[in-house]
C-alpha cells in the first residue's frame, strides 16, 4: 500500500462525509492515481464495516455507516468494566470505565481502534502515553496504568475528567472576561510546564482544554489529548515518528502558520502559543479569528494559505462587528472597553510571521 495514500484515507476517514470532496482535491492535487487509490481504501474500509455489523442486504452504501467497534459497553478490558464511549480521534476510542483493582475508581480508558494498529499507529499511540507519563501537573490530565485488551492491541488509563470544554464552561456560567482569563492562565500555566517537559502539544482547542470543578466547588482546568504531541529535543519513543509530506496535524482553526505549512522542522513552543492566542480570542469574542465551517469547505492549499497570509480583525474590532450578536459576557460595552489595549495587544502578538520569516524584532 502506499504510505501517502493510507496517511490520507486515515484523515479522510475521520472526516464528515461532506468535506471528503474538498480534502481529497487540495491534499491529493492533480495526482488523480493517488485519490483513486484513496477513493478505494475508503470504499473497502465501507465495505469491512458493513460485512462485520452483518448487514449487507440492501445497505445504501452512500450512507453513513457505524464505526466498527470491538468492544461494548459492560464488557471488561483488564481491570477496567467499560462503561460508556466518551469520544474519539483519529486512531483511539476513549471510554469512561470502572477500575475494580487494586483500587476502585473510574477512569478514561484510550483505546487503539480495531483495524488501525499499524506500527505508525502504535508509534503515536505510544508517544502519546509517554509524552502524559512525562508530567506531573494539577492542570494535566494523569495516566495512570497501560496494557492491551484481548486482541493485543494497546490501551492506557488516565483521569477521568468529568467537565466540560473551556468555551462552553465559560458560556454556560456566564463568565465575565476576569473569569475568563482565570481559567486561561490555568491552561497556560499546563502547556508551560509541558514544554519545561520538552513536550509541545500541537492540538490545543477547546475540546482539549476541560473545565471540570474541584472538591471546593471551583472551576479547574484539565488539558487533554497528547495523541499528537512533539518532543523539543530527543524522541519521545524508541521508534522514530516522521510527519510525511502533506500529513496535516491538528485543527484548522487553532493551527500556527508554520504547523499549516507542513514544515515539521519549524514547529516548536511558539505554534502552542499561537493556539493559545486563538483559544483566547475565542474566549473574549465567542468566536475563533477564522471561521471554522469556511476553512472546512476549502482545499488544503487555500487553508494554508488563509492561516499563513490572512490578518483577522483585533478581538475588539471583531467584537463591534459582532455586536447586533450575543456577546459572551453580558455585560459587552464594559468587556469591549477591557480588551482594548493590552488584551488586544496580547491576542494578536500571538499570531505572528511564520517562524521561518520571524527576526528578533518579532520575538
Amino acid at each position: 500500500m502506499n504510505e501517502r495514500a493510507e496517511n490520507i484515507f486515515f484523515e479522510a476517514h475521520e472526516l464528515p462525509d461532506e468535506a471528503v470532496d474538498a480534502y481529497l482535491s487540495g491534499v491529493c492535487g492533480g495526482d488523480d492515481a493517488l485519490r483513486r487509490e484513496v477513493e478505494q481504501l475508503l470504499a473497502d474500509a465501507r465495505n469491512a464495516e458493513v460485512y462485520f455489523s452483518g448487514s449487507f442486504g440492501g445497505r445504501d452504501f452512500a450512507k453513513p455507516l457505524p464505526k466498527l467497534r470491538l468492544e461494548k459497553a459492560g464488557e471488561k478490558i483488564g481491570p477496567y468494566e467499560l462503561i460508556r464511549e466518551l469520544g474519539e480521534g483519529g486512531f483511539g476510542v476513549v471510554w469512561e470505565a470502572q477500575q475494580s483493582k487494586p483500587i476502585s475508581r473510574k477512569v478514561a480508558l484510550k483505546v487503539i481502534k480495531a483495524g488501525l494498529d499499524t506500527d505508525e499507529v502504535l508509534q503515536r499511540f505510544e508517544a502519546e502515553r509517554q509524552a502524559l507519563a512525562r508530567m506531573e501537573h494539577p492542570h494535566i490530565a494523569k495516566v495512570l496504568d497501560a496494557g492491551a485488551t484481548p486482541q493485543g492491541r494497546p490501551f492506557f488509563s488516565m483521569e477521568l475528567v468529568d467537565g466540560e470544554p473551556i468555551t462552553a464552561f465559560c458560556k454556560t456560567h456566564g463568565l465575565d472576561i476576569k473569569a475568563r482569563l482565570a481559567l486561561f492562565n490555568q491552561a497556560c500555566s499546563a502547556i508551560s510546564h509541558a514544554h519545561q517537559k520538552g513536550i509541545i502539544h500541537r492540538d490545543i482547542k477547546p475540546s482539549n482544554v476541560l473545565v471540570a470543578t474541584d472538591d471546593r466547588g471551583s472551576p479547574l482546568v484539565k488539558v487533554i489529548d497528547f495523541g499528537v504531541a512533539k518532543a523539543i529535543e530527543g524522541k519521545l519513543t524508541d521508534a522514530t515518528l516522521h510527519t510525511r509530506q502533506e500529513q496535516l496535524l491538528g485543527t484548522p482553526a487553532y493551527m500556527s502558520p508554520e504547523q499549516a505549512g507542513l514544515d515539521n522542522l519549524d514547529i516548536d513552543t511558539r505554534s502552542d502559543i499561537y493556539a493559545l492566542g486563538v483559544l483566547l480570542y475565542e474566549l473574549i469574542t465567542g468566536e475563533t479569528p477564522f471561521d471554522p465551517s469556511t476553512l472546512m469547505q476549502r482545499g488544503y492549499e487555500e487553508i494554508r494559505r488563509i492561516i499563513r497570509e490572512e490578518e483577522p480583525p483585533r478581538p475588539s474590532v471583531r467584537m463591534i462587528v459582532s455586536k447586533s450578536k450575543k456577546t459572551p459576557a453580558s455585560d459587552s460595552a464594559r468587556m469591549q472597553k477591557s480588551i482594548v489595549g493590552e488584551l488586544d495587544w496580547v491576542v494578536m502578538k500571538s499570531k505572528r510571521p511564520p517562524l521561518s520569516s520571524m527576526t528578533s524584532s518579532h520575538i
